[in-house]
């Protein structure tokens, strides 16, 4: 999951899948200088990670965001948030210490 969220291309197309409005391929492409081959590498993993679905109509291909996709890394970056932030107010407060 991480993996397929560290690629900046990939988490802004999930930005634009975010508002909840699913696009096709080439919808999802438009904004983006790559090649509609590179588009789709780029979603193939997004899917392979199970953050996207696909829905075939015919020759059209539309994406939406998995709900709750995001929930298990969001979980775990907030549990990291908050350890890290008891570990900087120690260090904080041990800096404070006079002497």
């Amino acid at each position: 999951m991480f993996g397929a969220l560290a690629d900046p291309t990939r988490r802004a197309i999930l930005a634009r899948l975010a508002d909840g409005e699913d696009l096709t391929v080439g919808e999802l492409a438009q904004p983006f200088r790559m090649t509609q081959p590179a588009i789709s590498r780029h979603l193939k993993v997004l899917e392979e990670a199970g953050v996207v679905s696909r829905v075939i109509e015919g020759r059209t291909h539309r994406l939406a965001l998995r709900d709750g996709a995001l929930s298990g890394p969001a979980g775990w970056m907030e549990r990291h948030r908050e350890l890290w932030e008891r570990k900087l107010d120690v260090v904080d407060a041990y800096l404070k210490e006079p002497g």
